[in-house]
């Protein structure tokens, strides 16, 4: 992967990771602005089905133009799929949960607020999330609400993959719609069933439905009625209650048929006005049905949670195919059983050793039994060959190399040398050496002293963002001061304008709220 992605986009640091994509702060070229862009993983790129849905779903995506969706700006396929989104400064809606603080009411309402504004404009426009979570909602530094992940969601869905691996789709099952627990089409009442779960969240500090195992949360989902929230949190108001039970039917039909009318609800539990919603809804599953279908819902219900059953109307012939991708080979072997299976293996750094990574045909096609399908199962990240022309490079040049082939810098050592300063000297290992992918190098780089940029008052990502490209590495504090806004920076050693060793630390203090 070149640093300048498309002809146009400068790679930087990498500012997250998943078992989905990585993502890293860029410079559009062009437009002289910061984004982030957001590459996806190595299975994803192979299957030719998903760069097609994920070229038109991302398209979809970018005509999206509101104050509650993070934007998405561009998109490409090469190296591997990748968008280039809003570069937002804050937090995800999970790391905020992950700090343990039972949020306010009115604060829990206004972020639900915030998803279902953005919602309501996308609904209108024909576009489904289909994967609302605490990880796909952003709070940025301003306290405003963010939904990302649009364009990847609906194109993974159409996929009929999971949208988190199988081997951590927990925090997915959490907030599944019954629907989708039983491989049916998700629509937008589905998105309002998924932030209902995620408010009920905020509110009690626990999702409706928890279990050992996605299988056991997924059959919840379809056949039990949520907690009362109020045998949680007594606190609350009476009339959350029925907002929740509204939004937590079973059935679509039951549950509020537009974010707006679930949005009017919160409205007057804020103002502390009577909702006079009905609530309506049925078990999705009878008990009798549930008796009767015994082991074969569960099974289904398996199925669905790991991306196994597929949504369509197509019209081929045969059965459509299983998505496998993430299981072992033994699963796989056994949900099909009725195909002739040909394993292939292959090193995959995103897929855990011993699963499939890739299968064809894909999920999405129907199969005649007794025909070929071939699986290409993981050998695990495998070796990463440390490339042989980082002697000579600038470090932002070598970190990008790096980061292309699976490695990561974790240490810089200044060397007197008459090389331009911060050209690199020499790596550890060295290169044309194999390392194990996810591993780090060192390296060795011209000395020589830089200026250290002022730092204080800009926002953090772009400080960071300066120092990278400056050579320096960087250590990240947090302290709070009431007269400056939360995100800049407040402090940095040493101070600006004082010459630094490239490859040096430097520290910056960013303001944050206690």
């Amino acid at each position: 992967m070149n640093s300048l992605l498309g002809s146009r986009y400068l790679l930087g640091q990498m500012i997250g990771t998943g078992g989905m994509a990585d993502v890293y702060i860029a410079q559009d070229q062009r437009l002289a602005r910061e984004v982030a862009v957001k590459i996806l993983r190595s299975d994803l790129a192979r299957d030719p089905a998903f760069v097609a849905r994920f070229r038109k779903e991302a398209k979809a995506a970018a005509g999206l133009n509101h104050p509650g969706i993070v934007a998405v700006y561009d998109s490409g396929e090469e190296p591997a799929p990748y968008i280039v989104m809003e570069l937002v400064s804050g937090q995800t809606l999970r790391e905020v949960i992950r700090q343990g603080e039972r949020l306010p009411l009115n604060r829990a309402l206004e972020i639900a607020e915030g998803i279902l504004a953005g919602l309501e404009y996308s609904h209108a426009r024909h576009i489904v999330h289909r994967d609302i979570k605490p990880a796909n909602v952003m709070i940025t530094d301003k306290g405003d609400v963010k939904v990302m992940d649009f364009g990847i969601a609906r194109a993974m869905d159409d996929l009929g993959a999971t949208l988190t691996s199988t081997w951590n789709v927990v925090g997915t099952a959490q907030y599944l719609s019954p629907e989708q627990a039983v491989g049916e089409l998700a629509d937008s009442r589905s998105d309002i069933y998924s932030t209902s779960c995620l408010l009920f969240e905020l509110l009690t500090g626990q999702p409706p439905f928890t279990g050992e195992t996605p299988v056991s949360i997924a059959f919840q989902h379809a056949s039990s009625t949520a907690p009362l929230v109020r045998t949680i949190k007594n606190d609350l108001p009476a009339d959350i209650e029925t907002v929740l039970a509204v939004a937590l039917s079973k059935k679509p039909e039951d549950r509020y048929q537009s974010a707006q009318a679930m949005l009017d609800d919160i409205a007057k539990v804020r103002l502390g006005k009577e909702v006079t919603t009905k609530v309506v809804g049925k078990p999705f599953l009878t008990r009798r049905s549930t008796l009767i279908l015994g082991g074969s819902f569960l099974a289904a219900i398996a199925l669905s949670v790991t991306g196994l059953l597929m949504s369509g109307n197509d019209k081929n012939s045969g059965e459509m195919l299983p998505n496998v991708v993430g299981l072992s080979e033994e699963m796989a072997r056994a949900l099909l059983a009725n195909y002739s299976v040909t394993i292939k293996r292959a090193h995959d750094g995103a897929i855990p050793k011993n699963r499939v990574a890739s299968q064809q045909p894909l999920a999405t096609m129907r199969a005649i039994s007794g025909s070929v399908v071939i699986l290409t199962v993981s050998d695990g990240p495998g070796d990463a060959l440390v490339p042989d022309n980082l002697i000579g490079m600038s470090l932002i040049d070598a970190r990008s190399a790096l980061t292309a082939v699976g490695l990561l810098v974790s240490q810089t050592i200044a060397s007197p040398s008459n090389q331009p300063q911060g050209t690199v000297l020499e790596v550890s290992p060295p290169v044309g050496s194999i390392a194990t992918a996810g591993s780090s190098v060192i390296l060795t780089i011209a000395s020589g002293e830089v200026t250290v940029p002022n730092l204080i008052g800009i926002e953090a990502i772009q400080a960071k963002t300066l120092l990278i490209q400056a050579g320096f590495l960087i250590n990240e504090f947090y302290d709070f001061d009431s007269t400056q806004p939360e995100g800049l920076v407040i402090r940095q050693a040493p101070d600006a304008e004082t010459a630094q060793t490239i490859g040096q630390s430097v520290t910056i203090t960013i303001n944050k709220l206690p």
